[in-house]
């Protein structure tokens, strides 16, 4: 019996399928069953019930996975306190929201790539909706997110929230948000939501909102003085001094956007639970750097 059959086994346990957890574990889908027949043949027992669907664990499986989960984690202890970080290897997969990606996310790259220099980062930039999924679907290993995801199996690490600041071109006074149209985030996000909520009570029906999930074209549009909306001042700095855009107050303040660093507990990771932790560090330092 081995390290890689019992990881392979708790993987195959955990997604319900050979195929994901070949997938998760960048093996073949033969090699993946072929590790669990021999962990079958060792142990004398049948691990998984066989048949169309998800695979079902046995009376013995699910003994197995006790015990695989603990072996599991004394292997990450051994990793936390004894290995060397810099010798860690594997795929790392980050999935992060425009708004981080704007800011800090370069800087916690560099920083990750200096500490796990031997590990490989598949990363995806997208709403915070989708990364939600991903993490839950095991298709990521750590979200940097509009958070928390409250599900009892992940881990939330509080980010620095940004505060959202109103803007409109330097070249358009127009600021009557019943006559220009307000630009906000994607139609799939709370800023979305909360921003429609306050337009309808405050503005009527008058207001119109334009969605968009590219922060980098919004402020653009914004420059143009095709809208006007509300953005993180940092992310709009390079606009502002430009002398683009300005800022003006509309009588509508939108909440802080509020941000973590959320991975899976379960099976634990420390890869994931460092970077959570680094992503943490970098965002403070960032944040302290830079204009709120």
């Amino acid at each position: 019996m081995t390290f890689d059959q019992i990881r392979t086994f708790l993987w195959v346990a955990r997604l319900g399928g050979f195929r994901k957890a070949a997938e998760r574990l960048h093996l073949s889908q033969p090699a993946v069953s072929t590790r669990i027949a021999n962990l079958e043949d060792e142990l004398r027992v049948s691990l998984f019930e066989r048949g169309p669907g998800e695979l079902v664990l046995t009376k013995h499986g699910s003994l197995l996975l006790t015990y695989a989960e603990q072996i599991l984690f004394v292997e990450e202890e051994i990793k936390q306190r004894v290995a060397d970080p810099a010798e860690t290897e594997g795929l790392f997969r980050i999935g992060a929201s425009e708004t981080i990606a704007q800011a800090w996310l370069p800087s916690f790259l560099k920083a990750f790539s200096d500490q796990y220099p031997r590990v490989n980062v598949d990363l995806t930039v997208d709403i915070s909706l989708n990364l939600r999924s991903a993490i839950l679907d095991r298709r990521i290993d750590l979200a940097l997110l509009m958070g928390p995801i409250s599900e009892y199996s992940v881990e939330n690490v509080a980010l620095p929230p940004f505060d959202l600041h109103w803007y409109r071109s330097s070249s358009n006074d127009e600021a009557d948000l019943t006559k220009i149209p307000v630009i906000s985030y994607s139609s799939k996000t709370r800023p979305y939501r909360e921003l429609m909520s306050e337009l309808s009570r405050k503005v009527g029906p008058k207001a119109r909102v334009f969605a968009s999930a590219s922060l980098s074209a919004s402020l653009k549009m914004i420059a143009a003085g095709v809208a006007v909306g509300p953005y993180p001042r940092a992310l709009a700095n390079d606009f502002l001094e430009a002398g683009q855009i300005v800022e003006f107050d509309p009588g509508i303040q939108p909440q802080p956007l509020e941000f973590t660093a959320s991975y899976l507990s379960e099976p634990r990771s420390v890869l994931a639970e460092n970077s959570a932790k680094m992503a943490r560090t970098i965002a403070k330092e960032w944040d302290q750097s830079h204009p709120r």
